[in-house]
């Protein structure tokens, strides 16, 4: 299954908009994705995710929802499975 999900920035690379990238962490699994669509974006902040590309900033309580939900539905293994 492929859906867009929440995860907390805890790193951010680049200084140019068009190439900035951060390291999210979605529930204890870090990637590296693009923050591109949201320039805004900082350390500390919940970011929707989707196919590598960070769409839009959102509540942490929403994100945490997320997490839970996920969990309940096993699909978090899912990121750890698509590797980095």
């Amino acid at each position: 299954m492929c859906l867009a999900i929440p995860g907390k920035i805890i790193s951010v690379a680049g200084d140019e908009p068009t190439f900035r990238t951060g390291k999210v962490d979605f529930g204890g699994i870090a990637k590296e994705v693009s923050l591109a669509y949201i320039p805004e974006a900082a350390i500390g902040d919940y970011v929707i995710v989707h196919a590598g590309l960070a769409l839009s900033k959102v509540d942490e309580v929403e994100a945490q929802k997320v997490f839970e939900y996920l969990k309940r539905m096993k699909e978090l293994g899912e990121l750890e499975e698509a590797g980095p």
